[in-house]
């Protein structure tokens, strides 16, 4: 009789799935010695097991499948997307209850960024949406200092060298153009560090804001900062779309 395989899966994805951690945090721990299966150690990180039959313990205490829950955050500017922060700035898990600050940030948005920021506890889904090969689109809405010409929306368009290469080719639209700000809606790809920023600069404007307004089909759909609420399930896949 030959295994059944279709819930097996790599323990870094089981550890993930659980809500603890991200998958590459799972392999932190995975590579300490930390995580038994069934009683025993394991460092193998190609080892395969199902969550629903293999007992997986971390530190020595049982992990269990959570309830997965999906927030969308409008993130204001002046407040950081880390869980925590030393030098005890205000981050996003302050503007949710209590009972929510469990749920971590997907990827992030700079400290003088604003916009849409998704919160969750399934590190599944978390690993789609900031792995480079899912592609997964950001829609940004930028106002910059001075009248930005046609040329410079298609540099940003057709691509910016920056200190680590080209950026990927990104859909740009012009939304205002004035004396004082011009105001564009960028889609991109990819997320380097402060990228648009950077990729204005290059091209000779200061960014003065920069929204994020949907993460794949999604929208922000929130019009205060601070504001927040559960995504539906239908919005949930609408994020890797």
């Amino acid at each position: 009789m030959h295994e059944d395989k279709s819930n097996r899966m790599r323990l870094n994805r089981a550890i993930a799935s659980t809500g603890i951690c991200s998958r590459r945090e799972a392999d932190v721990l995975i590579s300490e010695g930390r995580v038994t299966v069934n009683g025993q150690p394991v460092t193998d990180f190609s080892c395969n097991v199902d969550p629903r039959k293999d007992k997986l313990l971390i530190d020595g205490k049982p992990l269990f499948q959570k309830k997965h829950e999906y927030i969308v955050l409008y993130k204001p500017k002046g407040v950081i997307t880390t869980c925590s922060d030393e030098r005890g700035r205000k981050s996003v898990l302050d503007l949710l209850p209590p009972a929510m600050r469990h749920l971590k940030p997907v990827g992030r948005l700079d400290r003088d960024s604003e916009g849409m920021l998704i919160l969750t506890n399934d590190g599944e889904l978390a690993h789609a949406l900031a792995h480079p090969s899912r592609h997964v689109s950001k829609i940004y809405r930028v106002t910059v200092q001075g009248k930005i010409s046609e040329r410079a929306l298609l540099e940003l368009a057709k691509g910016v060298r920056l200190s680590e290469g080209m950026t990927q080719p990104a859909q740009v639209r012009a939304i205002k153009k004035g004396e004082e700000h011009s105001t564009f809606e960028i889609v991109i790809k990819e997320g380097k560090n402060r990228q648009i920023r950077r990729m204005c600069a290059k091209l000779g404007y200061h960014v003065t804001r920069l929204v994020r307004v949907g993460i794949g089909a999604l929208q922000l759909r929130l019009k205060e900062p601070g504001e927040w609420r559960h995504l539906k399930a239908q919005e949930v896949g609408q994020l890797l779309k």
